[in-house]
């Protein structure tokens, strides 16, 4: 393209020249010749009109030797226009489209001096090389944000002011259950019945809400709105952060619910002190009575106190305030032990309890205390809700590195529905009859706590009416 410019500039020039210069000849022959027709009418002197035409044969040489001059210097022109000029200018070209390419290129020399126009070239391959590692630059820092984004368990949606859809990540999708056709602000947020505004959100800022929470099915999300601007500070539109707060919402829950639960748990045996007290106060008895009255003072009161203990006893391995002793012991030996201090709770029920401990369970390194707690009170419990003459079977071996206990009996059992909650503190399948047992609902929750603070675990498997599987493991000893 720049070499036609080029002969089209030579061309003009060159035309235009040569008709100038013709033109000028022209006019000056014909005058002239128009004079040489006038000086023959005129003057029949041969000399002088020989002078005449000689004049006008000077001419015609002297514009033909103008035009060859002319034609030779528009040629050196053109020569130093092509070399001075349009030549840099094709070989920026070629460099710009090598470098477009991708392909290197070398910047010529002329002698020792490069030219400036190499010089220009190669503030172009620097300029050109600049901008290539800003490039990758910029797209390595996307996809690095593009990874963050998608490996997010955070929520993120980029709004533009329109409301449609600039940017999501699956986990946006996922906690906010969209489809494909879920592509625009108003339209996401009515299918969740939030009453959520763009415009408020962006221009209204101060004045808004910029934080909300939902209920989608089971799960609960919060909801954070940042407008953000462009490079002119305008706004540009709207970035949702949708965090996933279910087990926040549970937790809370939890919490409440525990402190209702302690709350009723005291209230109860405390109500019972107060009022036996206030009728031993008020009025005379004969000391059956007496007794009577305080033997249930005395009753509520130990029950509250072991309440108080037990609660304790979980703020301490919350706040992993509890120093284990560590000791090296049998765990057959141990069970035997717990099974003989409810003997009498056994003998009371007319239970049928057998003990079976494998050959070559190996020692296990643990609190040997919060261990023996954690099987009187797996024990107890199968006592507890065994109908008389029940049948209970403990069993001690040793599988996969682990020491284990298994206590199965026929029981009551414990219903589907309630199984993934009974190591809830304060839980309980039926809490009439718990609390008549004189349970706390935290047993369980302390037996997992001492389980977990020595490596070990705990799982029951049971069914209402046919009784109740419990398995202990704690690693032995290597």
């Amino acid at each position: 393209m720049i070499k036609n410019i080029q002969t089209k500039i030579i061309l003009i020039f060159f035309t235009l020249g040569i008709i100038v210069i013709g033109a000028l000849s022209f006019f000056h022959i014909s005058m002239l010749e128009k004079n040489d027709k006038l000086l023959t009418n005129v003057v029949q002197d041969e000399q002088v009109l020989s002078l005449l035409e000689e004049q006008i044969t000077q001419t015609k040489v002297i514009t033909a030797i103008a035009i060859g001059i002319f034609a030779i210097i528009t040629l050196l022109v053109g020569y130093f226009v092509s070399r001075s000029v349009v030549k840099p200018i094709n070989l920026l070209i070629q460099s710009a489209e090598k470098i477009a390419e991708g392909e290197e290129i070398e910047i010529a020399e002329t002698g020792d001096k490069k030219t400036q126009v190499d010089e220009l070239v190669n503030a172009f391959k620097l300029m050109t090389t600049e901008l290539k590692q800003n490039l990758n630059e910029m797209g390595k820092q996307k996809k690095q944000i593009e990874t963050i984004l998608l490996h997010m368990t955070d929520g993120i949606i980029a709004f533009d002011m329109e409301g449609s859809i600039i940017h999501i990540n699956p986990a946006a999708v996922e906690l906010l259950n969209l489809s494909k056709q879920d592509k625009h602000f108003n339209q996401i947020f009515q299918k969740l019945h939030a009453d959520i505004n763009l415009e408020k959100i962006v221009y209204l800022e101060n004045w808004t809400s910029s934080e909300q929470r939902l209920n989608i099915g089971e799960k609960y999300v919060n909801l954070l709105f940042a407008p953000f601007q462009d490079e002119n500070n305008k706004p540009a539109g709207v970035i949702v952060v949708i965090q996933d707060i279910t087990e926040h919402v549970k937790l809370d829950n939890m919490r409440k619910e525990f402190v209702a639960d302690v709350s009723h748990e005291l209230k109860t045996p405390i109500t019972s002190i107060m009022g036996y007290a206030d009728t031993l106060l008020e009025s005379d008895y004969d000391k059956e009575m007496q007794a009577k009255f305080l033997g249930v003072i005395s009753s509520e009161a130990r029950r509250m106190a072991k309440l108080v203990t037990d609660l304790l006893t979980l703020s301490r391995y919350d706040n992993k305030k509890i120093v284990k002793e560590e000791t090296e012991f049998d765990l057959g030996d141990l069970t035997k032990k717990c099974i003989e201090r409810l003997k009498f709770e056994i003998e009371k029920k007319e239970h049928h309890v057998e003990c079976f401990v494998t050959a070559n369970v190996p020692p296990v390194q643990a609190d040997k205390y919060g261990i023996e707690r954690v099987i009187l009170n797996i024990i107890s419990n199968a006592i507890k809700y065994t109908k008389e003459k029940g049948i209970i079977k403990v069993y001690v071996g040793f599988v996969y590195n682990d020491a284990y206990i298994k206590v199965i009996d026929n029981g009551i059992g414990i219903p589907q529905d309630d199984l993934t909650r009974i190591f809830e503190r304060f839980y309980r399948v039926d809490k009439a009859r718990t609390r008549e047992m004189g349970g706390t609902g935290l047993g369980l929750s302390i037996a997992k706590e001492i389980l977990a603070q020595n490596h070990g675990s705990i799982d029951i498997k049971s069914e209402a009416g046919k009784g109740t599987e419990v398995v202990i493991r704690i690693p032995a000893k290597k």
